[in-house]
């Protein structure tokens, strides 16, 4: 901490939820996501810490056998958040409390919902 040159994390307001890697798949779909659609992305991450549960066009909650994930036992709502304007990109996601969980990653449609 405090060395020159290191990375600022984006702040986040008390009211706003935090974000966090649910999985590995996640975080590097993540990375893969931010090199190819950066600008898309950092819209994606206000409307997350901002409004996660608002639904859209392109949030809304997963229906069928993909509604519901479970974590340490406990049962959560999946989300799908749209960050590309083609809509191809999908991110999946879960509420906790106030952090947003990034369960899920795809730079392009997944087959699970086709």
């Amino acid at each position: 901490m405090g060395a020159k040159n290191s990375r600022v994390e984006r702040p986040t307001k008390k009211s706003e939820f935090e974000i966090r890697f649910g999985s590995a798949q996640a975080q590097r779909g993540w990375l893969d996501l931010r090199a190819t659609h950066r600008n898309a992305l950092v819209d994606c991450w206000d409307f997350l810490t901002r409004t996660p549960t608002e639904v859209t066009l392109t949030n809304y909650p997963l229906r069928g056998a993909l509604a519901v994930v479970t974590r340490d036992g406990v049962e959560f709502q999946r989300w799908q958040h749209k960050p590309t304007r083609q809509g191809d990109a999908r991110i999946w996601f879960y509420v906790s409390g106030a952090v947003v969980f990034l369960e899920q990653v795809h730079t392009h449609h997944p087959n699970a919902t086709k």
